[in-house]
Parts: C-alpha cells; sequence; structure tokens
C-alpha cells in the first residue's frame, strides 16, 4: 500500500504557473504506474496525466498538452506536475493516484488503486 499527499495549489493568474508535488510513503514508489486528476466543481474527476513506473513515457489529456509536464523521483518518493499557461479552465482539485497496473494499461480512474486527498488550483482570469 501506498500513502500520497499532494501540494503546492494555489491562486495564479491565467498564464501563469504552477508545480504540484507529490509525496508517497509506504510500499516502493518505482512499483506504481502514478497519475494527475481534476475535479471541477460540480465536474466528474478527469484524466490530467501519467507516467510510467521509471519515468521516461507519458501521457496527457489532450487540453493539457504543451502545457503541463508529469514527472517523478523515485529516489525521492516524489510525483510533479508541472503546469504553465494555465487558464482558468485549469481550476480544480487536483489529485495524486497510484496504480498498480502498467501505464499501457491504467487507463480509467478504477484503474488507480491509491488516491491522495487533493490540493486546490485556481486559476484567475
Amino acid at each position: 500500500q501506498v500513502q500520497l499527499v499532494e501540494s503546492g495549489g494555489g491562486l495564479v493568474q491565467t498564464g501563469g504557473s504552477l508545480r504540484l508535488s507529490c509525496a508517497a510513503s509506504g510500499r516502493t514508489f518505482s512499483d506504481y504506474t502514478m497519475g494527475w486528476f481534476r475535479q471541477a466543481p460540480g465536474k466528474e474527476r478527469e484524466f490530467v496525466a501519467r507516467i510510467v513506473r521509471f519515468g521516461g513515457i507519458t501521457y496527457y489529456t489532450d487540453s493539457v498538452k504543451g502545457r503541463f509536464s508529469i514527472s517523478r523521483d523515485n529516489a525521492r518518493n516524489l510525483l510533479y506536475l508541472q503546469m504553465n499557461s494555465l487558464k482558468p479552465d485549469d481550476t480544480a482539485s487536483y489529485f495524486c493516484a497510484a496504480s498498480t497496473r502498467p501505464a499501457v494499461e491504467a487507463t480509467t480512474i478504477s484503474d488507480f488503486q491509491y488516491w491522495g486527498q487533493g490540493t486546490q488550483v485556481i486559476v484567475s482570469s
């Protein structure tokens, strides 16, 4: 089992940047495909990005391609989401999640077994 704690959210203006972090503890971090999801008020949780166990291969939802970058540091048990060129539509609570499935198979929310509590991102216009 792995425990996840997100940080780095906040209020930012349109066009600004934030870097979210997710600290993992418990089982070996590199055992997991890691992902970021977000949930805006009144909307369903949606996939943002995921990364393979040892990094190097990443997947993104179309709306964040070219603006967001997911990365991980297995030595420090940390997952990151660098968010640039932020838009008001990016306003949401952001969650990191861990999956025991390979990244190529972990395509839905239900594929991720472990979740953090979330960190809020607000992008003002």
